[in-house]
């Protein structure tokens, strides 16, 4: 038995014509210059992460500053200031989430231009 088909030198032929064909078509097909068929939903995704960052760290202040109160019996004190300092942490959050996306639409043009 041979070690190679007697047609290697055609597949060679069809495997080099195969990839010419594949890049004219890549050539030829348009490409695609809207958004994804995600991206008019990917604002809302944006808005719910941020929302979702700032009731987290709301409701960690919270049960942080409850379990607090409860442990050392001092009810609202602590409850109010961990809830405070969970508003802070989300706010922060979400300012970081916020320039986090500005450094990346940084490189692309703005396409709402406004004269």
């Amino acid at each position: 038995m041979a070690d190679e088909p007697q047609d290697a030198p055609d597949r060679a032929q069809d495997e080099a014509r195969l990839r010419a064909l594949e890049a004219k078509l890549a050539a030829l097909t348009p490409k695609p210059k809207g958004p994804s068929p995600m991206g008019k939903y990917e604002q809302a995704n944006l808005a719910w992460r941020m929302v979702i960052e700032l009731v987290a760290g709301l409701g960690l202040g919270f049960v942080i500053g409850y379990g607090l109160d409860y442990l050392l019996g001092t009810t609202p004190l602590l409850m109010v200031v961990f809830i405070f300092l969970g508003l802070a942490a989300g706010i922060k959050s979400l300012m970081r989430t916020a320039s986090e996306l500005d450094r990346k639409s940084g490189d692309r043009p703005e396409s709402d231009e406004r004269d």
